[in-house]
């Protein structure tokens, strides 16, 4: 026998069986929202994992080609690697629900999500980020939950809860918002220049939601939870804490990372680790979690540091940020380019332009990489991970909002930002490097984009925090928040905040939020609009050249001809690339101004009706007793009689003209059979 409980979500009925399906999990959840169905599941390890300092969460989230009634396509008939999406969605429900595990847990577990089915009104995304905390809540692992998220859209000024899967994709906001009972603990947004109040407004309004889901899970756990289980501690003991001290006083350890330079900072500490391992040398115990235990140290003392003392590691105010450079056009021959460097971390993002018939082989608009010695280490490169998806995606949203219509630019865009550097928030100088990148190959983006980071150092109670603008690693790794920001001067184009405690109070939701708008204006107006300011008038000298007319959609069969042949030709004899819409909307795509201009009187010439007193160049393609045949274009043809070829008269067509020959001749209009006939000597009267 399961149970089912039931509840409105948003006008539509979400309900979740437990004891159904998956008994053998230690927590299930059997997830419907409308038609959409999501099996939940959390499962844990008996044991913890050895030799690790992290805890070990997996969170998958399974897109299955059934859910949708197709079929996987390709060779191989089965679902692939996970798409950008879930990869994306996985993150989202791992970040909000990692800092509500033990800090001390080192327990392998999984959160797996598997989409069924998929009712277009109701997102799938969404209901796995509710499953899997229900999942979590139920089960016997130890969770200082429950959490719930909602999801926020906006269509004309009007904020939308949990919005179909078609006002997701047309909205002015995607916003997703985690919380806690009492403080908001995630938010993921895109937004088209929403002005800060009103994002504020919307995050707000999703984290009421969220109190009447975790009251429905509440619910649930009083009636069905399981007893959390015991598990290992892996915390360091306080008594080794305190022989550190004994070794290795705070004043040393201030000292040591008190520093702006990442690799004297690694120097120091590699010094006093290997001090203290000295010490401890008879201790087997205390050496296998030594490691650890320094990291630790470091950390309460840049933590005390900054919220009691308000000093930053690498000496700056707590609204500073670290030196800015900027600089265009430093790759040559590619379409564009640009460096951003803010303190140690530099990225190179480099522009790409294609015609649209292209965009099918992009994934994505913007792509981000980190090499492994950008921060100074060594290791194969294996492909992009999650973390690198995770940051090109947030680029790309950034500047989306921004981008020109195809109408306006006809062009397939593709950025790239190469890590240079890194000690702290590349994805944001990835934002600001790809908008110059942008800039300097000609794209006309409505507005420049920049974006920043803003970190949180706590103490005890909720009006005891410290907010810093723009952190560097240690900020991050040692912080209890990153929240990045991206915007223009009027409005936010992408959030995306990570903490690792249990939410944020509002009074700082909205003062990280105003500081980052007051950063990201000074990074403009200092440091992007002297390097560039404006997007250039035109494409780059190597950068493909698109010249674009528009036809009658019922000629589009003239110009592709049978099977092809008509415009396969025009590609042949002028190298360039033809893109041709539905309504139309004929691209023509190339390097050469002088093909692409042929390439364009032909289609002109092809999609035009003969008229009298047309004048027109060809080639003679034909040769027959009463004339010849002249090619205008691949596909249209006109016979200029015998009779017309030349003010004399003639015996024989082959007397005046050869195959081959390229002649002009005027339309004459149509003949008394109704057929249109061309003239050579008629011209010069014309």
């Amino acid at each position: 026998m399961y149970q089912s409980y039931k509840m409105d979500l948003a006008g539509r009925p979400l309900v979740v069986d437990i004891n159904r399906v998956g008994k053998q999990a230690n927590g299930c959840a059997f997830m419907h929202y409308g038609d959409t169905t999501v099996l939940c599941t959390a499962t844990a390890s008996e044991k913890p994992r050895d030799g690790i300092d992290f805890f070990p969460l997996s969170v998958e989230y399974e897109e299955k080609m059934y859910a949708v009634g197709k079929i996987p396509g390709g060779f191989n008939k089965r679902e692939g690697k996970a798409s950008e999406n879930a990869i994306l969605t996985s993150r989202v429900i791992d970040r909000p629900m990692r800092p509500l595990f033990p800090k001390d847990y080192r327990n392998d577990v999984t959160l797996n999500n598997m989409v069924m089915s998929v009712d277009p009104e109701c997102r799938p995304e969404l209901v796995a980020m509710i499953g899997a905390a229900i999942a979590t809540c139920i089960s016997d692992i130890p969770f200082d939950g429950p959490c719930a998220m909602t999801q926020v859209g906006m269509i004309d000024g009007e904020f939308i809860i949990n919005p179909s899967q078609e006002q997701w994709k047309k909205g002015d906001l995607n916003l997703t918002v985690a919380s806690t009972r009492e403080k908001v603990i995630m938010i993921e947004a895109g937004a088209n220049e929403i002005p800060e109040a009103t994002m504020i407004e919307a995050i707000y309004k999703a984290h009421e939601v969220n109190q009447t889901i975790i009251a429905f899970i509440d619910k649930i756990v009083a009636e069905v939870g399981k007893k959390k289980h015991e598990y290992t501690s892996c915390a360091v003991p306080a008594e080794m804490f305190e022989a550190m001290k004994e070794i290795v006083s705070p004043a040393e350890m201030e000292e040591a990372v008190f520093t702006d330079d990442k690799q004297t900072r690694e120097e120091n500490i590699r010094v006093i680790t290997d001090k203290l391992t000295e010490a401890f040398a008879e201790n087997e115990e205390w050496l296998a979690i030594l490691g650890e235990a320094v990291y630790q140290y470091e950390k309460k003392t840049v933590r005390k540091m900054i919220l009691k003392d308000h000093k930053r590691p690498d000496g700056r105010a707590i609204t500073q940020i670290r030196p800015l450079a900027a600089e265009v056009d430093i790759i040559p021959r590619v379409h564009g380019s640009a460096m951003f460097t803010r303190g140690q971390t530099q990225i190179c993002n480099v522009c790409t332009l294609a015609p649209l018939s292209e965009q099918q082989k992009i994934d994505g608009l913007h792509h981000y990489n980190f090499p492994s010695y950008s921060v100074g280490e060594t290791k194969p490169s294996r492909g992009p991970g999650r973390r690198e998806i995770g940051h090109g995606a947030l680029a790309e949203r950034a500047l989306i909002p921004v981008l020109p219509s195809e109408d306006e630019f006809p062009y397939a865009i593709r950025t790239v930002s190469e890590t240079f550097e890194s000690n702290g928030s590349t994805s944001m100088a990835s934002t600001c490097a790809s908008c110059m990148s942008l800039m300097a190959a000609g794209v006309p983006i409505k507005k420049m984009v920049a974006g920043i980071s803003c970190g949180l150092v706590t103490g005890e109670t909720d009006d005891d925090f410290v907010l810093l603008t723009d952190i560097q690693g240690l900020e991050d790794f040692f912080g209890d928040m990153d929240f990045k920001v991206t915007g223009t001067t009027e409005g936010i184009t992408a959030i995306q905040m990570d903490i690792k405690i249990h939410g944020l109070t509002r009074p700082i939701v909205e003062g990280a939020i105003a500081r980052c708008r007051d950063a990201r204006l000074f990074i403009m107006d200092t440091c992007m609009k002297p390097a560039i300011s404006a997007p250039r008038t035109e494409v780059g000298k190597y950068a493909p050249k698109i010249i674009s007319i528009q036809i009658d959609p019922d000629r589009i069969g003239d110009v592709v001809g049978q099977r092809g042949k008509t415009i396969n030709e025009i590609i042949a004899r002028t190298g360039v690339k033809i893109d041709i819409t539905d309504d139309g909307k004929v691209s023509i795509c190339g390097t050469d101004k002088e093909m692409m201009d042929k390439a364009l009187e032909m289609v002109k010439i092809i999609t035009t009706d003969f008229e009298e007193g047309q004048i027109f160049k060809g080639k003679v393609v034909s040769i027959k007793e009463f004339g010849a045949f002249i090619e205008f274009a691949p596909g249209k043809e006109g016979m200029v009689h015998i009779s017309k070829i030349a003010k004399e008269r003639i015996n024989r067509v082959e007397d005046v003209l050869t195959l081959g020959d390229v002649v002009t001749v005027v339309c004459l209009g149509k003949d008394k059979m109704g057929r249109i006939s061309f003239s050579m000597k008629d011209v010069a009267q014309q």
